[in-house]
């Protein structure tokens, strides 16, 4: 078995949980599809972990060069792309990997990411 990152990736920064409207149809349909797609990944056994993330703008780089450390607000990668969840899982191989990436982006209407973890 193998372990492999399932990253989503939204096309630019989203609103906070505090912002976003629960009870429109789009986040109702999201979260319905997603929670289905976490249900099936965890009754195959190849669920590990996953997790949704605040938005970008939340975030915080630590960088560490020659005992300085310096901290800055935002994402560390200048892009409009942004990662917003993911999803560890341990399959057998990499095809196994991507068919339940192909389910996990239909489920969030979104890119998914593959990437194996090292020595996996």
């Amino acid at each position: 078995m193998a372990e492999f990152l399932l990253s989503v990736w939204h096309d630019e920064d989203y609103d906070a949980p505090a912002d976003v409207d629960f009870d429109s149809e789009d986040i109702q349909r999201l979260h319905s599809q997603v929670g289905a797609f976490n249900e099936e990944l965890q009754a195959s056994g190849a669920w590990v972990f996953a997790g949704g993330l605040m938005p970008g703008s939340t975030a915080t780089v630590v960088k560490n060069t020659d005992g300085e450390v310096s901290m800055t607000d935002g994402p560390y990668a200048e892009s409009k792309e942004i990662m917003g969840g993911f999803w560890v899982i341990d399959v057998p191989d990499l095809d196994t990997a991507l068919d339940w990436a192909r389910k996990g982006s239909a489920a969030c209407e979104g890119p998914v990411e593959v990437r194996p973890f090292q020595g996996g």
